[in-house]
């Protein structure tokens, strides 16, 4: 019987052979940054009735550190993915280049899917 679901999934995706679900991606913000900022947005929408201006201010700052901190974030990694197979041979070292490719389309994969 033709299972439209399982046929639209990417090759990689198919979690009924393996038995068991792909391990959760790693956060791109360390939990402090991301506590911080969404602290800053809670208290925006609380303040909203009593001072629509200031909660849009503080929303406004609370996306701008998320920018930010998501911008560092995200060079820091692809500095260490690019160091990691720069000076890599590519006839000895195919397993190091295929997990760095991997990598690279799986924070690729989860920044166009924001």
């Amino acid at each position: 019987m033709y299972d439209q679901t399982r046929a639209q999934q990417p090759p990689d995706r198919d979690q009924n052979r393996t038995g068991h679900r792909p391990a959760a991606p790693d956060a791109l913000l360390p939990s402090e940054e991301r506590d911080a900022v969404l602290d800053r947005l809670r208290k925006a929408i609380n303040t909203f009735a009593d001072a629509p201006r200031d909660a849009l201010e503080e929303a406004e700052g609370a996306f701008d550190d998320a920018a930010a901190h998501l911008a560092n974030a995200l060079a820091q990694r692809r500095a260490a993915l690019h160091e990691s197979w720069q000076d890599q041979d590519v006839e000895t070292h195919a397993e190091e280049l295929r997990v760095a490719l991997r990598q690279y389309r799986e924070i690729t994969q989860r920044l166009v899917r924001l």
